[in-house]
């Protein structure tokens, strides 16, 4: 497996809505050449639209079809609110990034990139070898490709939250960060329910948020 690169990224960090995906993706030389070829990018470079998820879609089945390996998990609001309120949100980070690379039989020796560099570099106590660099998505197209499979969970994901609240609320625009669009959607979820939904996080973008919100939040602790 010496041609064989692992690829870290995450998607969903910094909204206030919905979980954080974190994936990684294995690929060989003949299937970096083929996904290069594809067009597979850095996912942020899509944009955020409708027609931007449907390119992230269909590139999520090719990486599927031609990774190595790849495995992808969605770290709820819950526990991202458990380890935010600690302090310990990278932290969160490295031990999911960890049992992935784990759950894909990376070994000691494997050549591993991380998107983050100050975020993963205290993996390499776990790996030697592993790189954690900004902007992994121009290193390596592994990188690239676990950039697209986890913003593709996050925005399946984000859309259930969405389909769930817009009968009530409508459309819920803002793609669950801390903007004006969310603002009235939480607005509106406060007035008619007197708090905040479960899929808010309470700890993460409080001081973005307005004041009788950010008390709801506590509240709701």
């Amino acid at each position: 497996m010496k041609d064989h690169t692992y690829g870290v990224d995450e998607a969903g960090r910094g909204p206030i809505l919905g979980p954080m995906a974190l994936a990684v993706v294995v690929l060989d030389r003949k299937a970096t050449t083929a996904l290069t070829k594809l067009g597979v990018q850095d996912s942020k470079r899509f944009g955020a639209g409708a027609k931007a998820q449907e390119q992230r879609a269909a590139l999520t089945t090719h990486i599927h079809q031609h990774a190595k390996a790849w495995a992808c998990e969605l770290v709820s609001v819950q526990i991202i609110d458990e380890h935010t309120f600690r302090g310990q949100l990278n932290r969160l980070e490295q031990d999911v990034a960890l049992q992935l690379l784990r759950r894909l039989g990376a070994s000691l020796e494997a050549a591993i990139i991380c998107d983050g560099a100050n975020l993963f570099r205290p993996l390499q106590r776990h790996y030697p070898k592993l790189q954690a660099v900004n902007d992994g998505e121009s290193h390596h197209v592994a990188v690239a490709a676990a950039s697209i499979i986890a913003k593709h969970a996050r925005d399946t994901a984000f859309a259930e939250i969405c389909s769930r609240y817009e009968p009530e609320f409508g459309p819920i625009a803002g793609g669950g960060y801390a903007n004006a669009a969310t603002r009235r959607f939480l607005g509106a979820y406060a007035q008619a329910r007197g708090g905040l939904p479960p899929e808010a996080r309470k700890s993460w973008g409080a001081e973005k948020l307005p004041p009788e919100l950010t008390q709801l939040s506590l509240a709701d602790l």
